[in-house]
């Protein structure tokens, strides 16, 4: 069975950090870019930061740029999404996403995806 687990989110200050991790089951991830996605409530669903197959590109939505990093391992097949300086709009579940050979930023744009995570809390809040 596929299956995509995030972890690592939680409460936190502001100002803070987190590292969210996302590791695949099932299948492995040589092949797959790999989405981080956001959701807070009330609101649609939008990319945060996406990665290629080799982590060699990356796209970042412009609210999270140089605060958010987005890395994989693919030997361990996981990827981190490192977050520094987090803010209270940072607030929403956070979800994990892989798409077999899909253009980054178009992934992270379009937010499709062949799997989804189950989504991980994160709150940002004094």
């Amino acid at each position: 069975q596929l299956q995509l687990v995030e972890s690592g989110g939680g409460l936190v200050q502001p100002g803070g950090s987190l590292r969210l991790s996302c590791t695949a089951s099932g299948f492995t991830l040589d092949y797959y870019t790999i989405g981080w996605f956001r959701q807070a409530p009330g609101k649609e669903r939008e990319g945060v930061s996406c990665v290629s197959s080799s982590g060699g590109t990356t796209y970042y939505a412009d609210s999270v740029k140089g605060r958010f990093t987005v890395s994989r391992d693919n030997a361990k097949n996981t990827v981190y999404l490192q977050m520094n300086s987090l803010k209270p709009e940072d607030t929403a579940v956070y979800y994990c996403a892989a798409g077999r050979l899909a253009a980054v930023r178009a992934m992270c744009i379009r937010a499709i995806a062949d799997n989804w995570g189950q989504g991980t809390q994160v709150t940002v809040s004094s």
